[in-house]
């Protein structure tokens, strides 16, 4: 009996959303495939059909959706997004670099079934320039939490995190590179914990 058929089709089924080159999408990917996965990636979509981690999804063979949201509207841009997401199978969201908010409407009917990943301890630091402000506030560590998406930005239940030291002259370049390599090794693991429930 091969690795394959009996055990894929028991895989629930990822859909991943990006808006760059998804390093963290490839950490998600490169967990799918190892022996134990208990998810497989289904879609990697993007707002940004130039994003360079498109072309890495398709080059894994992996089906992908682009399409940007400009001149069409929010709400129609989430409808085509969700119809793509529902039309692959895919039974749970992941967000990896994904930079666009998405509406209340979309997490209602994805509810309890998107995780994100973002670079700050949770609750400190909600939204953009988390390094920085962890650096200006003299903090001794700053990290990365996995958490379930609601309709309030970075808001939901924190399902891990991982910590890392801010060393002295750290800079916020310097300090996130370090943040992000914390970010590959927790984002599938809490995915695959997530998936396990």
């Amino acid at each position: 009996m091969s690795a394959d058929g009996l055990v894929k089709d028991g895989l629930i089924k990822v859909g991943i959303l990006i808006s760059g080159r998804g390093s963290n999408m490839q950490s998600l990917v490169a967990a799918s495939k190892r022996a134990d996965a208990a998810y497989a990636v289904a879609l990697v979509a993007s707002d940004k059909p130039e994003a360079a981690g498109l072309a890495w999804a398709k080059d894994q063979g992996i089906a992908t959706f682009a399409l940007s949201p400009k001149g069409i509207g929010k709400p129609a841009y989430e409808a085509a997004i969700d119809q793509a997401l529902r039309d692959a199978g895919v039974e749970v969201i992941a967000l990896a670099g994904y930079m666009r908010l998405l509406s209340g409407d979309f997490v209602s009917r994805w509810q309890g079934r998107i995780l994100n990943v973002h670079p700050s301890l949770l609750p400190l630091y909600k939204g953009l320039d988390t390094h920085e402000r962890a650096i200006a506030a003299g903090d001794a560590k700053a990290g990365c939490s996995v958490h379930v998406v609601t309709e309030a930005l970075d808001d939901g239940e924190v399902l891990g995190q991982a910590e890392v030291s801010i060393l002295p002259g750290d800079d916020a370049a310097a300090l996130a590179a370090r943040v992000l390599v914390e970010e590959h090794r927790l984002y599938p693991q809490i995915l695959t914990e997530f998936v396990r429930r």
